[in-house]
């Protein structure tokens, strides 16, 4: 995703509440249309109210078997946003920025400007939200486990991190979803003082935008959805309606 729209729709940073609460009551499908990546964040700091209210309401998303099992630690000291900083930028010299550099297009240059940019001020960026799972997804050590018993797992703590992006979408403000800075989940304990139960998961970064939200470009549904088996696509514009 880039942090570029077609709409300049930013709305100004604040902290009356009762204006972040009218925000909060934006339209749920334009929230989701305009949502997008912004990695561009000014270093103005952001109301603890206005995150307590977005990790609120990214409590209302479902886990896996109610286990309600989310931790968040919002990061907002310096010498712990450079210590994480210094990982996303070792981690980004070796894995990031590989699938964007295969593709020669217009968009991937700018998604590939955009992540740099927050590669480059990552320890700028006013609030950092680590999203933790308390519990391992190996209920018992070293026992082999199929690869959807992680998914599983994990999707007890995604569904949270998009209920947090578009609370603050709403709001205002800008947030991105990155995970390269707990490539060592080992040294993210350590600067987090996670306890082994805890893992961290994913970062979601929150600050007052620089770029902006707006309408993206999306492939058509048809082409994605298939029926009853994969490469069955009835909806698919490009492909004859079944009996035509």
């Amino acid at each position: 995703m880039d942090d570029r729209g077609a709409t300049p729709d930013i709305q100004e940073a604040t902290d009356d509440m009762a204006e972040v609460e009218h925000r909060l009551g934006m339209p749920l499908d334009e929230a989701m249309r305009t949502q997008r990546s912004v990695r561009r964040v000014r270093p103005d700091p952001v109301d603890d109210r206005i995150v307590l209210r977005c990790i609120e309401l990214a409590l209302e998303a479902p886990t896996g078997s109610n286990g309600q099992n989310w931790e968040f630690v919002v990061v907002k000291d310096a010498g712990t946003k450079a210590a994480l900083a210094a990982q996303y930028r070792r981690s980004w010299k070796v894995y990031g920025g590989a699938g964007s550099r295969l593709r020669s297009d217009e968009q991937a240059a700018r998604i590939l400007k955009s992540v740099q940019w927050q590669v480059e001020h990552f320890e700028d960026i006013p609030v950092l939200v680590v999203c933790c799972l308390r519990g391992g997804a190996r209920p018992l050590p070293f026992v082999p486990l199929p690869p959807i018993a992680l998914s599983s797992h994990y999707g007890s703590v995604y569904p949270s991190a998009q209920n947090l992006l578009l609370a603050a979408r709403a709001v205002g403000l800008g947030g991105a979803l990155v995970t390269l800075p707990l490539w060592s989940t080992i040294v993210a304990r350590r600067l987090l003082g996670l306890p082994m139960q805890v893992e961290p998961c994913c970062v979601v970064t929150l600050g007052w935008p620089i770029g902006r939200y707006g309408p993206k470009r999306r492939k058509a549904v048809g082409s994605v959805v298939h029926l009853d088996r994969y490469g069955e696509k009835p909806w698919d514009a490009a492909e004859p309606a079944p009996g035509g």
